[in-house]
């Protein structure tokens, strides 16, 4: 039992490392690309080095799981295909005894996979951003993502309802006052197009079908006062070397740690005090989302090895094309979940932070069913 047991483990830990590192490497592709674009602008080796490192944490949150269900699917159709399952089983062995290292090392790679999704990987990312804004080289237009206000320049808080490339739909800019942090005048837009200068650190925003809202002074409070200004066209200067100088980069959500994301969804109330009842538990939602998301993540090795080692073993194949075909069809499955989840996060009567558990309990029922009509 012992010999077999080291058998099957050496072979499945070498078709899992030459998987992950291909997956890994197909995954940092993207990153590859933004390394040649940093080096081209004369940034040294060291922190190019550094860009290139805190993208694989990132990568391994996604290669691990995909790598641990490839190998189990391979390593499993060829023991079926060369007839090694029947003599193991006619030995006196029950699956359950020939499954038991490989679930074993699913439950190792599941703690590896809880503390590089809830810790590194979320930290790594934001130390990316840093450098990437410590460098200057970050378009300022990527900053502007469509459905969330942007609090990145100063004095300004802004919101996209729709981009595509340089241009913008349903844009809202706020002036927001640096000292007190209320908001002095906004102004809203049906269209925009915007240009970067980098040479003047300026961001050019053009503003069509404008809609001017100017606060009386006197009573910032009261509406009837608010002064409304219709305009044409409208452009907007946003200065961003002070933004390009100031270190302290604000947080998204892939970004913050399990504990700071646990502490957001204890304190909702006051951390996002300035907004209505409905948009608080809108926002508590997509914490939570994201936060069950992570876990699940973790836990999919474990509900991968237990799915394919009844499918590995019923395929009766050894080539690695049926492997690599039944393991994206199993990872589209479950990535439609994650999907879903971060499609409906707003949704809060479908209790969207629960959707990314289904295929994983789904998962883990129909794999030990599985394992037990296989035995």
């Amino acid at each position: 039992m012992h010999k077999l047991n080291k058998y099957l483990v050496r072979d499945f830990l070498t078709v899992f490392a030459v998987a992950m590192l291909l997956i890994t490497f197909a995954f940092t592709i993207g990153a590859i690309y933004k390394v040649i674009d940093i080096m081209a602008r004369g940034i040294s080796i060291g922190v190019v080095g550094r860009f290139f490192l805190y993208n694989i944490p990132y990568s391994l949150a996604y290669s691990i799981p995909i790598s641990s269900l490839f190998s189990t699917l391979l390593i499993f159709g060829r023991l079926s295909s060369d007839s090694e399952i029947s003599a193991m089983k006619s030995s006196g062995l029950s699956m359950w005894q020939i499954a038991s290292p490989i679930v074993l090392i699913s439950l190792v790679l599941v703690g590896i996979c809880l503390y590089n999704n809830c810790i590194v990987y979320p930290s790594t990312t934001y130390a990316n951003r840093k450098l990437i804004k410590g460098m200057g080289v970050e378009d300022p237009i990527k900053l502007l993502e469509e459905g969330r206000f942007i609090r990145e320049f100063p004095g300004y808080m802004i919101y996209v309802g729709k981009k595509n490339k340089n241009r913008v739909r349903d844009l809202v800019v706020y002036e927001v006052d640096k000292d007190t942090g209320k908001v002095t005048g906004s102004v809203r837009a049906s269209s925009g197009i915007m240009t970067a200068d980098k040479e003047k650190a300026e961001l050019k925003i053009d503003l069509f079908d404008v809609r001017i809202e100017i606060p009386d002074p006197d009573f910032p409070d009261d509406s009837t006062k608010t002064r409304y200004v219709n305009a044409r066209n409208y452009p907007i200067r946003l200065d961003f070397n002070e933004l390009l100088g100031n270190k302290n980069v604000s947080k998204k959500r892939k970004n913050m740690t399990i504990f700071e994301l646990a502490y957001r969804i204890r304190n909702a109330e006051t951390e996002n005090a300035q907004l209505s009842e409905h948009d608080r538990r809108v926002e508590n939602s997509r914490y939570l989302v994201e936060v069950n998301q992570r876990i699940c993540l973790s836990l999919s090795p474990f509900m991968f090895v237990l799915i394919a080692i009844p499918l590995g073993i019923t395929s009766h194949r050894k080539e690695s094309s049926i492997g690599m075909v039944m393991s994206l069809g199993i990872m589209f499955i479950y990535y439609l979940f994650i999907i879903l989840s971060d499609t409906f996060d707003s949704k809060l009567y479908l209790y969207p932070w629960l959707i990314p558990w289904i295929p994983i309990v789904g998962g883990q029922i129909g794999g030990f069913l599985l394992l037990r009509r296989a035995n």
